[in-house]
C-alpha cells in the first residue's frame, strides 16, 4: 500500500506500553465527570458508602455514578449498552479503573439510589450558583410531554373503553350478517365460512369480557384512567390537533442567560395550569435570589398561581388566554370594561358605570358581581350582550392578574425570550433520548432518569461556557 498511511501490525508488542491516562486528553469531558463525583459527599447525599463485613464485595457508588453520568453525557442510557461500553471504551476504562459491572448491577444502582441521584443533579445546580451563573434571576418555565414505556393500546380511559366496546359490537353485528349471507351459499363453502366467522365472534366476546374487567379497574382509579405497562403513565394531549401520547409531563425552569436548567420535575398531570408557583419557588430556591422574574406561556395562566407567585416575591410574565364567548360572537370582552378602583366600579364602552351588586363563592374563590341598570336602554347593547344585562365578575385578587397583564404589555419581548430559552433544552433532551424517550417505568424511576439527563445537559452547557479546565479547577476549589 504505497503512498498511504499505514498502521501497526495487530500482533506488534511494545517494550513500554502506553498507559490509559495517555489516551485521555487533559481537556476531555470524562475528566470533569471524575473530578465532580470525587468531590461529592456521597454518604451525605444518601449513597451507601460503607461496605458489608461479609459477602461478596460490591462496587463503590462513585464508580457506578461515574458510569451513569458518562453514559448520559454520551447518549448511552441503557444498562446493557453501558455494560458493553465499560468493556471496550477506553475513556470508561480510564474512568472506572477497568471495572466492568454487569447490566443488572448497573440497573439496580439506578433503581435503588433514585433520591440520591436526584440530589446529585441539585448539587451541580448549586455549583453553578456558586460560579455566579444565575446573576440575572430570570427564568423561563415550560412543560413538555415525554413518552413512557406504555403503548397507547395498553392505556384506558372512559372514552377509549366506550369507543372500543362500540367497535366490538359493530364487528360482531357485521360478522353475524356475514354468517346469515353465507347460509345462502353452497353447503361446504357456507360451513367453512361460518366456522371462521364464529371463531372471530368468540374472540371478540373474550376481548369484550376483558375490557369489562378493565373498566371496573379503571372506574376505581382516582382519575379514572389506567396504564397496564407503566401504572403511573397517563394519556396526554400534545400540541397537534387531536393527537396525544401516553407519557409524562416534564416541567423545567431554564435560566434565560446561560440556558441552564435550574429546576425540573416530572409529573403525570397532563396540563400546566397548577405548575407555575411550585416550579417558580423551586427555581427561586435553586438560584438563591430574593426576587425572581418568571416568564411562561398562556397554558400556565391561573389566578391562584399568579397570587402565590406574587406572595413569594416572584414577578410573572405570561399572557392571559381569551376564552370569552362574547369575543367569539364579536361582542365586547371583559378587557373592554375599565375598572375604577377608587369607586369600585367598572366603566363600559358606552361610558356607563357597572356598580357592585353582590359577592358569592365560585369554586372556592370570592367573586364580586357588577352590572348597570342602564343596559336595557343602551344603544350599544347588541355589541355587548344577548341578555338583559351585561354582568362582569371580579375575583377579590383580580389586581394581581391585571398587574401581570400590564407588565407583559409593557415588555412583550419577554415572550420571545421565553421561546428561545426554554424550547431549546427540550429539543436537545428529546434528541438525546431518541424516539422512545424514557426507558424506565413508574414516576420515581422516570424522575431519576430525567435527573440524569438534566445533569448531563447542564454539564455540557457549563463545559461549553467555561471550558473543562476552569470547570475542574472550580469544582476542586
Amino acid at each position: 500500500m504505497k503512498r498511504f498511511i499505514e498502521g501497526e501490525h495487530r500482533q506488534q508488542a511494545t517494550l513500554f506500553p502506553e498507559s490509559l491516562d495517555e489516551f485521555v486528553a487533559e481537556d476531555n469531558p470524562v475528566r470533569v465527570v471524575d473530578v465532580f463525583v470525587d468531590e461529592l459527599n456521597l454518604s451525605g447525599l444518601g449513597f451507601k458508602t460503607t461496605a458489608e463485613a461479609t459477602g461478596r464485595p460490591g462496587y463503590h457508588p462513585a464508580t457506578l455514578l461515574k458510569l451513569f453520568i458518562y453514559g448520559y453525557l454520551n447518549r448511552v442510557q441503557s444498562s446493557r449498552c453501558l455494560e458493553r461500553e465499560a468493556q471496550r471504551n477506553v475513556e470508561l476504562m480510564w474512568l472506572t479503573g477497568r471495572l466492568a459491572p454487569d447490566f443488572k448491577t448497573i440497573a439496580d444502582f439506578r433503581r435503588d439510589n433514585g433520591e440520591a441521584i436526584r440530589l446529585v443533579c441539585c448539587e451541580f445546580v448549586m455549583l453553578c450558583r456558586k460560579l455566579a451563573l444565575f446573576t440575572d434571576a430570570f427564568v423561563a418555565i415550560d412543560g413538555s410531554k415525554f413518552k413512557a414505556v406504555n403503548n397507547r393500546d395498553r392505556n384506558f380511559t372512559k372514552a377509549k373503553l366506550k369507543r372500543r366496546l362500540e367497535q366490538i359490537d359493530e364487528s360482531i353485528e357485521r360478522y353475524l350478517g356475514q354468517i346469515a349471507s353465507a347460509d345462502r351459499q353452497e353447503a361446504a363453502v357456507a360451513k367453512a365460512k361460518a366456522e371462521r366467522l364464529e371463531d372471530k365472534i368468540a374472540t371478540l366476546k373474550q376481548e369484550m369480557a376483558r375490557l369489562k374487567k378493565l373498566e371496573v379497574r379503571m372506574l376505581g382509579a382516582p382519575d379514572q384512567q389506567i396504564s397496564l405497562t407503566d401504572p403511573d403513565a397517563r394519556s396526554m394531549a400534545t400540541s397537534g390537533r387531536g393527537t396525544g401520547m401516553v407519557g409524562y409531563n416534564v416541567q423545567t425552569a431554564v435560566d434565560a442567560k446561560h440556558h441552564l436548567i435550574v429546576a425540573h420535575e416530572v409529573t403525570n398531570v397532563g396540563h400546566d395550569r397548577t405548575q407555575l408557583a411550585r416550579m417558580a419557588r423551586q427555581a427561586k430556591a435553586a438560584i438563591g435570589a430574593e426576587r425572581l422574574d418568571v416568564v411562561a406561556d398562556r397554558g400556565y395562566f391561573r389566578g391562584e398561581e399568579l397570587r402565590a407567585c406574587d406572595q413569594a416575591q416572584i414577578t410573572t410574565y405570561l399572557p392571559k388566554p381569551q376564552t370569552s364567548g362574547n369575543l367569539a360572537r364579536g361582542q365586547f370582552g371583559k378587557r373592554d370594561f375599565i375598572y375604577r378602583r377608587e369607586d369600585d366600579e367598572y366603566e363600559c364602552p358606552a361610558g356607563q358605570r357597572l356598580i357592585y351588586q353582590f359577592t358569592r363563592q365560585e369554586n372556592g374563590l370570592t367573586i364580586h358581581r357588577y352590572w348597570s341598570s342602564a343596559c336595557p336602554k343602551c344603544a350599544m347593547k347588541p355589541q355587548c350582550t344577548i341578555g338583559d344585562y351585561r354582568r362582569v365578575s371580579r375575583w377579590e385578587h383580580e389586581a394581581v392578574i391585571e398587574a401581570a397583564e400590564r407588565r407583559l404589555d409593557e415588555q412583550p419581548e419577554r415572550m420571545r425570550v421565553r421561546r428561545s430559552t426554554v424550547e431549546h433544552p427540550f429539543g436537545t433532551l428529546k434528541a438525546w433520548m431518541g424516539h422512545t424517550h424514557f426507558l424506565t417505568r413508574t414516576l420515581p424511576r422516570v424522575s431519576t432518569e430525567m435527573s440524569l439527563h438534566v445533569l448531563a445537559y447542564n454539564l455540557k452547557r457549563v463545559m461549553a461556557i467555561m471550558g473543562t479546565q476552569p470547570l475542574m479547577a472550580a469544582i476542586r476549589a
